[in-house]
């Protein structure tokens, strides 16, 4: 007999749990999870063209807030590309940071060219 077996079949019966294959089923669950949010479109959107930094900051700070309040899982910030920009792109630059130390978002990335593309920044809400 397979030690394996006879240790499974204690854990059975005396209500023993694995917790490492719990915690690999919560990892695996919230990596699916993650996938699926990556992927779904986002619940509002943002566009900044146009703003101020000062301006931007703002109305991230208020999209935010909004966002959280609703419970939205995605959202999309659309900044331009920076073309009109002297130098650098500002609002892009302008949403990184306000990202970075925003306590409502989590993973963020470059939207898919056809919601703006490196124009445009998705975020996922904690």
């Amino acid at each position: 007999m397979d030690f394996g077996d006879i240790y499974k079949k204690w854990e059975r019966h005396n209500s023993v749990t694995d917790k490492d294959s719990e915690i690999d089923a919560e990892r695996t669950h919230a990596s699916k999870n993650r996938r699926y949010l990556r992927a779904k479109k986002a619940d509002a959107t943002l566009d900044l063209h146009g703003l101020s930094r000062d301006d931007a900051r703002s109305a991230l700070e208020v999209f935010f807030e909004n966002s959280r309040r609703e419970a939205f899982d995605k959202v999309l910030i659309v900044h331009g590309k920076g073309n009109h920009s002297s130098g650098e792109a500002i609002l892009k630059r302008t949403v990184q940071e306000f990202i970075e130390r925003c306590p409502y978002a989590g993973e963020s990335g470059q939207s898919r060219a056809a919601e703006g593309g490196s124009g445009a920044t998705w975020v996922l809400l904690k």
